[in-house]
């Protein structure tokens, strides 16, 4: 009697407490094609997906994935079908894509105002047979049909991108673009969904988000992160999803913290070749949730504790903040040498290199950009330098992005070009502004401490002149002590390995945002 009293008592105690409410559920649905059998295959697509499926199984989400030959039309609408009827009102279906996109002439007259209709192209399309293979796209107006069955049931949905309809290239990188080649005879639709999605339109739908990953007039080329070709924007949603983007910790992912963290990292990642758009433009409310991290816990009742917001405006201090290293950071770029000259330090790394061609002088990008030009034996490794210290500030700021501006919006400029750059005060009372010139040189340009009057930080009127290549405007906030950091800066032989050291001293797994804004020149365009 006595031994089955405890499990009698754990039955009644069960059957008389109420069943927890739980989160919201989140379904994922990922598709990456590099292998184009009739097109120009592509070399980082499915690395997007399997990192962007990584980031978001780990997150907890019920993840399906489709890459190359498996990303086929009708298996990819049954996942989205057995999404849509597993989630209930209020939970969140994430489909991201990365691949090809092309545009067509519209399906239905009157239906697009360029009369363009776009598309997703999976491997299985081929041009020259369309009406055996027109099954093997998705178009824009079956995507809304898809979205409009989600939010049909209350069920949110994000959408990513990774991927460009149109746009041309003004840099000479030499990544893959996103963009196949344009259908240009018109086309029977590929199913009735292709048709009555036409009624359908974007800015009409109350629970979706697009996420795209540029602007209409803009390509996306597959540019060089960690060594390989990847998407700035998959690159960018995968740590997004791992937490970095969450920046009070609280377990979502609001609209606006998505969009501050994607602007700024695709911008960082991508060497603003790209800015990603988002549809509707403007978040519907302060609040707006597009992810949440936690899945199948419990949500919070009334007397449950929070840490709050520091008064600073900082980060929660139950987010953990990593050190470079433990972001992927190696202290090390691959370089390759075109011509005979001995090896700079720390250019041991690997994957794909910087080009330093010695003859030339010109010193280029892993994307293929010029970066510095007039480089010598006397200046490689200031320039080498430079690039390992802007690896550092990328790994930093890919956990706490800030935001600055350069206006013009270009991904180049020409000599005698006039600019602005706008950094305004952050949430931490300590910002540093300096530049990363393409000689490899560190230019200090500003410097505000707790206690002083802080103000935006601009400069109004800066020409572009000799030397070109490509600088890097830099702007870090932070509550830790910065006057050691600012004093190593105000040395006017201050190199970009002395400020390194400081930083990695001072900063290096603290809270600090860190914003970068690249700025590539030539004499003309």
């Amino acid at each position: 009697m006595m031994k089955t009293l405890p499990r009698l008592l754990a039955l009644s105690l069960a059957v008389a407490l109420p069943a927890p409410v739980f989160a919201a559920q989140t379904y994922a649905l990922v598709v990456g094609v590099d292998q184009y059998p009739n097109d120009v295959s592509l070399d980082g697509a499915v690395r997007d997906a399997e990192d962007v499926y990584r980031s978001m199984t780990a997150a907890g989400f019920t993840t399906t994935k489709f890459t190359n030959e498996q990303a086929r039309k009708d298996d990819i609408r049954k996942a989205w079908t057995d999404m849509v009827a597993q989630a209930a009102a209020g939970d969140t279906i994430i489909f991201t894509y990365a691949g090809h996109g092309a545009q067509m002439p519209e399906l239905v007259a009157g239906d697009e105002a360029d009369g363009l209709d776009e598309f997703l192209q999976l491997p299985g399309f081929d041009r020259n047979r369309y009406d055996e293979t027109s099954n093997e796209i998705i178009v824009d107006n079956e995507m809304n049909a898809w979205f409009a069955e989600a939010e049909g049931k209350g069920v949110h949905v994000l959408f990513v991108s990774d991927s460009c309809f149109s746009g041309g290239m003004s840099r000479s990188i030499k990544g893959k673009s996103r963009l196949a080649p344009a259908v240009k005879v018109k086309l029977a639709p590929p199913s009735q969904e292709a048709i009555a999605g036409a009624n359908l339109k974007e800015i009409s739908f109350k629970q979706v988000t697009v996420l795209a990953a540029s602007l209409e007039s803009q390509p996306t080329p597959e540019v060089i992160i960690d060594g390989e070709p990847r998407g700035a924007l998959s690159w960018s949603f995968a740590r997004a999803v791992e937490g970095s983007a969450d920046r009070d910790g609280d377990g979502v992912i609001t609209r606006i913290e998505l969009e501050d963290y994607i602007f700024s990292n695709v911008k960082n990642r991508s060497e603003a070749l790209q800015v990603p758009n988002f549809m509707p433009q403007v978040a519907r409310s302060d609040g707006e949730v597009v992810v949440t991290l936690t899945r199948g816990i419990p949500v919070a009742s009334g007397n449950t504790t929070t840490t709050d917001t520091a008064d600073d405006g900082a980060a929660d201090a139950g987010k953990t903040v990593k050190t470079a290293k433990d972001l992927g950071w190696t202290g090390n770029i691959a370089l390759q040498i075109d011509g005979t000259a001995d090896k700079p330090k720390n250019a041991d790394g690997t994957g794909t290199p910087y080009r330093w061609d010695v003859a030339g002088g010109v010193f280029y990008t892993p994307n293929g950009d010029v970066a510095a030009e007039n480089v010598g034996a006397d200046r490689i490794q200031s320039v080498v330098d430079k690039y390992v210290l802007l690896d550092f500030l990328k790994a930093m700021a890919s956990q706490n992005p800030g935001s600055v501006s350069l206006t013009p919006t270009k991904d180049i400029y020409a000599a005698g070009d006039r600019l602005r750059f706008d950094a305004p005060p952050g949430r931490y009372p300590n910002m540093l502004v300096f530049n990363l010139a393409n000689t490899g040189e560190v230019q200090f340009l500003d410097m505000q401490a707790a206690g002083t009057n802080s103000s935006e930080f601009k400069l109004t009127d800066v020409e572009v002149v000799k030397p070109f290549g490509a600088d890097h405007l830099i702007t870090i906030w932070t509550a830790e002590p910065v006057d050691a950091i600012g004093a190593v800066l105000a040395d006017k032989n201050v190199t970009a390995e002395a400020l390194l050291r400081a930083l990695t001293t001072r900063l290096d797994g603290k809270e600090a945002g860190v914003a970068i804004q690249p700025l590539y020149t030539r004499e003309t365009l």
